[in-house]
């Protein structure tokens, strides 16, 4: 089991830490033009993740079907669940493309972009938006190799996909003199080149199963109403989660310009243990649906436990690094000294975020494995309405120290209430 769990563990981790890497060269890139080219590519970045973030979905459900319809030994099914989240895809590509003008000049007003940045940053928007077929297929084709235990494949299409986009990123920027179009010309380039590699890979060892894919059983209709139903739940869970943290972004805004750099800075804090607790809920997720699959009920129990053991110790070793070295690693994102001397204060929740934010994150993938949509869904709104509840006396009492223990209070109830969930209800 252990072998099980780290041999799907460790290439997510892997693939996840190349993530932040990709957008340090990005940064890296514009900041050597100016203020407002780094500003530009940040702002356009961040209208994409909040699209793509909300299409997560994909992965998570394509990752839970297939997990357990390979637990099952149904090849018919395995290859259906690819041939419908790629079709669902597809449509959602579409609708993007068509509605991209709207969509994008919505996040310019909500981003409230400034005029000088405004054509930088529909320049960067108007060229990565045809990057959405790829981008939402790499999705899809990553839940399905999850799903099929496969964690080699997706790093090594990430790997290739961010080392093409570093390249053609500077290559534009620097021989070409591309400025911020280069930078989303690379992102667009590596996101094609990189689901190229992934068809070619997945025929090359799993052709079998795209024999099996037809039109009719793509669309049998009460099948493809419970696909359609269980990623509407994760859509909705999604989006809470994506409105929450812009819930806090805003907040750190209203409170000033240093209050809202403390905040990012703090984030990315977070956003690393992530990438390392997220390898051991991917695995969970495999796994379990896998055990799912097969009615293993021991087995799926024993996945459970273990996946805790080692996501929790990693979050212990996070949680010891962040209170012994927060400040070292701080001098690490920004070098101003009111920066950091402002930080200070709020550095603690860094050592305390990783132990019990930790259990929600593994839930997480426990409930895709299990394809609990509606549980997770549920228990995303209840979470949600507790943190909108408690910002308000909390931050009133406390200010910014408010705003982290109601962002807090949300990561612990989402894991309090999908344990109660899964102890109460589905086991």
């Amino acid at each position: 089991m252990n072998r099980e769990i780290l041999r799907l563990a460790i290439p997510n981790i892997l693939s996840n830490i190349s993530v932040p890497l990709l957008s340090t060269v990005d940064t890296a890139l514009m900041g050597r033009l100016t203020e407002l080219h780094l500003g530009a590519v940040g702002l356009g970045a961040m209208i994409f993740n909040f699209i793509y973030w909300n299409f997560g979905f994909l992965r998570m459900g394509t990752t839970g079907m297939a997990a357990q319809a390979y637990g099952a030994g149904n090849d018919e099914e395995i290859a259906v669940t690819l041939g419908r989240a790629l079709a669902v895809a597809g449509v959602i590509a579409i609708l993007v493309l068509i509605l991209q003008t709207p969509l994008a000049e919505l996040a310019f007003r909500l981003l409230n972009t400034t005029e000088d940045q405004l054509p930088l940053v529909r320049e960067y928007v108007f060229i990565r938006i045809w990057a959405a077929p790829a981008t939402l297929a790499t999705y899809v084709l990553f839940g399905w190799l999850f799903g099929l235990q496969n964690a080699i494949y997706p790093l090594i299409l990430t790997i290739f996909s961010n080392v093409i986009n570093m390249v053609f990123s500077w290559w534009l920027v620097n021989s070409r003199g591309m400025e911020t179009a280069g930078v989303a010309y690379g992102t667009l380039i590596a996101q094609y080149a990189g689901v190229l590699l992934a068809l070619a890979l997945i025929f090359y060892k799993y052709r079998h199963y795209l024999k099996l894919i037809h039109l009719d059983l793509i669309m049998h209709w009460e099948a493809f109403r419970r696909f359609l139903s269980v990623n509407s739940d994760l859509f909705i869970r999604t989006f809470c989660l994506t409105f929450a943290f812009g819930f806090f972004y805003s907040r750190s805004a209203l409170d000033g310009e240093m209050i809202l750099a403390v905040n990012v800075i703090l984030l990315q804090f977070l956003n690393w243990m992530s990438y390392g607790v997220d390898g051991f809920a991917f695995a969970a997720e495999s796994l379990v649906g896998k055990y799912t699959g097969r009615a293993d009920q021991e087995n799926t129990q024993k996945m459970i436990r273990y996946a805790f053991a080692w996501g929790m110790g990693l979050a212990t070793l996070y949680a010891l690094v962040y209170g012994l070295a927060g400040i070292p690693l701080l001098r690490v994102f920004t070098n101003q000294a009111d920066v950091i001397a402002a930080t200070l204060p709020f550095l603690f929740w860094m050592a305390v975020f990783p132990l019990l934010s930790t259990p929600c994150y593994l839930w997480d993938g426990i409930f895709i494995g299990l394809m609990a949509s509606r549980e997770m869904r549920n228990s995303m709104l209840l979470s949600l309405a507790v943190y909108l509840l408690v910002y308000y006396p909390l931050q009133s009492a406390w200010g910014n120290h408010g705003l982290w223990a109601a962002l807090l209070l949300f990561m612990v109830s989402r894991g309090g209430v999908m344990m109660w969930q899964y102890y109460k209800r589905i086991r």
